[in-house]
């Protein structure tokens, strides 16, 4: 499996989801991020595993505490990938608004 394949499959859990939007406001630790789930520490600890094997996040040692962070690079391939796709539909509406112009304006009498 690529990262990218990897980064895309932790992506489709929702609690890994709101984990990265958390981590989007600063680094947390394993704690902090169980805070808001109605769900164990080690459930966590292991989402954050898929996330940090995704590449999506990493940690820092911090003596006995190990807050977790974004990993800006990774985030960044998903955003170039997506980008890629945005182009080409933006392209693709532009050209059907135009068709749309065109007819309406063949319909006004």
């Amino acid at each position: 499996m690529t990262q990218l394949d990897s980064a895309f499959a932790a992506l489709a859990d929702p609690t890994r989801r709101a984990i990265l939007a958390r981590l989007a406001t600063g680094e947390a630790t394993v704690q902090d991020l169980a805070r808001p789930f109605p769900i164990s520490q080690p459930a966590i600890s292991r989402h954050l595993k898929v996330l940090e094997d995704a590449g999506l996040i990493e940690t820092r040692i911090d003596g006995t505490s190990r807050p977790r962070r974004l990993k800006p690079d990774a985030v960044e391939e998903l955003w170039d990938w997506l980008g890629q796709y945005r182009a080409l539909w933006e392209a693709r509406y532009a050209r059907l608004d135009d068709v749309l112009a065109d007819l309406q304006k063949d319909d006004t009498p």
